[in-house]
């Protein structure tokens, strides 16, 4: 038993409606519990929906023909908000092949405005087809381009829980034969649990739509704001400057984007010098010595493509996580900020399985360097000794997406608050005092249809930006207990570049210390606010 164990209900763990007026927490004095880990699927209460595969009879996969629909309420299906709404789902899947656990799978589905047309959303392929009387059903097909199979996906409405839920059937063909079969419950996207706009004092002050491509970070320093984007649907990514003296009124500067070079995933600044994380040239350095007007100096580390895919600064230290074939952290000396120096390539690739095991993001404290490895869960790097890194401990779970973390210390523990990415992603609270025994203290949850991306502790705040769930402000002053005290919902569907994508809303954020929070929506661009 730990020293001075004590009883946390499950309930005090989780985010429920109302907890932004919860009176203060009491100060942390160092106890706590140790939790068991649950993983990020939720947990397995048996079908969502009563329609079922049939078996006696002999039907192409996925017509509505193998579904068994005569228990269900397809009437209800009128029922449901529409007018371009925007469903997500949970998909519980009963059969796969080859035979694996029971798995829960994403599906992203927007209904016609009369309700009688269901689209898929995937980013890849959509086609949609309809039933009338208010049933519906919708189908998908693409073609791998490795493999040559055709996959197809099929969904089939049973009934509406409430407007803005509904459960029904799911098949996934590969070349004809069932690959997965199962049933789904979908929840539209826009604002839950029936939030105002916002809450906590989270004001915006203003709003500045990027051209370029999809936002998904930025950065702050000498009074600009660097907004960096990735391609989408034939926009070019790039680079977009702000002028925030005014927070109330940015004024757009520049943006830069270059050709066949624009996938840029994450930025940081340290003095003279702006970093760029680029999917095709590494780490890019831009002299920002007059902030409007970035000039670009060269890419690192040179001698050919390189995937970076996120970059941090610490001191004289500049960390880049590539996502490529190597999956390496990439140590660079950045004494002189315009003229970085690689010192270290460090590979994690024998950690974790398949092509997300990488390194996706780190958090530098003390002497520790805590890295984000996707599915290789969290891992935590002595890196006193820039030459070699010495791996200290790690901390995985089934189905890990481990994405992005912060670290600090509270109670007297080194405390680490780490998110995944990936359909019902949520907040876990790690004791990492010692890393060959992490521990499980304490969690926060959101619906299981949304995902967290990133976050930065300041002091007792931790920020969250949510995606779907827009940004978030909790108080960890007792980390067993996170406890939300804001929020602001930055997800709209109707917004202009809104895809219905897994992973849609607030994406980058920085609290950089000037009484104000800025946050990149995917579709909305650079949004400001008060520090409540």
């Amino acid at each position: 038993m730990k020293q001075g164990l004590r009883t946390a209900g499950l309930m005090g763990l989780l985010a429920l409606a109302g907890c932004d007026s919860d009176p203060k927490a009491e100060p942390w004095d160092g106890l706590y519990t140790p939790l068991e880990e649950q993983g990020d699927i939720i947990a397995d209460t048996g079908p969502f929906a009563t329609c079922t595969v049939r078996k006696d009879i002999s039907a192409p996969c996925g017509s509505p023909e193998v579904f068994d629909l005569s228990s269900c309420n397809r009437a209800s299906l009128d029922t449901l908000e529409r007018e371009g709404a925007v469903y997500r789902g949970v998909v519980r899947v009963e059969y796969m092949q080859p035979q694996r656990e029971m798995a829960t799978a994403a599906v992203g589905l927007r209904l016609s405005p009369d309700g009688r047309q269901v689209e898929f959303l995937n980013g890849i392929a959509s086609s949609s087809s309809q039933l009338g009387d208010g049933q519906f059903s919708a189908s998908m097909g693409y073609t791998n381009t490795a493999s040559g199979v055709y996959f197809e996906q099929f969904a089939l409405g049973c009934e509406a829980v409430s407007p803005r839920e509904f459960v029904g059937c799911y098949s996934y063909c590969a070349d004809g034969s069932t690959y997965v079969h199962g049933t789904f419950r979908a929840e539209r996207m826009s604002w839950a649990r029936g939030e105002a706009e916002s809450s906590g004092g989270l004001k915006l002050r203003s709003e500045s739509y990027v051209e370029l491509g999809q936002s998904v970070d930025v950065f702050v320093a000498k009074d600009h704001a660097y907004v960096v984007s990735i391609q989408r649907r034939g926009e070019p990514g790039g680079l977009t400057v702000f002028d925030v003296k005014d927070r109330r009124r940015p004024v757009f500067k520049t943006s830069i984007s270059l050709p066949g070079d624009n996938y840029w995933n994450g930025v940081w600044s340290k003095g003279d010098a702006l970093y760029v994380a680029s999917a095709s040239s590494g780490l890019i350095v831009f002299d920002i010595s007059n902030p409007a007007s970035p000039v670009f100096l060269q890419s690192y580390p040179g001698g050919g493509p390189l995937d970076i895919h996120t970059v941090l600064v610490d001191g004289d230290r500049l960390y880049a996580m590539s996502t490529g074939r190597n999956a390496e952290v990439l140590l660079f000396d950045v004494t002189t900020p315009t003229e970085p120096r690689l010192l270290h390539r460090e590979s994690l690739g024998g950690i974790g399985t398949g092509i997300y095991g990488v390194p996706h993001d780190a958090f530098a404290y003390g002497d520790r360097l805590y890295v984000s490895h996707m599915s290789g869960g969290y891992q935590i790097l002595d890196v006193r000794n820039p030459e070699n890194f010495e791996h200290l401990g790690e901390y995985t779970y089934y189905g890990a997406v481990s994405h992005h973390s912060a670290v600090g210390t509270l109670g007297g523990h080194t405390v680490a608050f780490e998110g995944g990415e990936r359909q019902g992603a949520h907040l876990r609270v790690l004791k990492v005092d010692d890393p060959t025994n992490i521990e499980l203290i304490g969690e926060f949850k959101l619906r299981d249809v949304a995902s967290i991306h990133n976050m930065l502790l300041v002091g007792t705040r931790l920020y969250i930006a949510w995606y779907h769930e827009g940004l978030r402000v909790l108080d960890v002053s007792n980390p067993t207990k996170p406890r939300q005290v804001a929020h602001f919902n930055t997800y709209r569907e109707s917004d202009p570049k809104r895809e219905d994508g897994q992973y849609e809303g607030a994406l980058g954020i920085r609290v950089p210390g000037d009484g104000h929070v800025y946050v990149v929506d995917d579709a909305r661009g650079l949004l400001i606010f008060d520090e409540p």
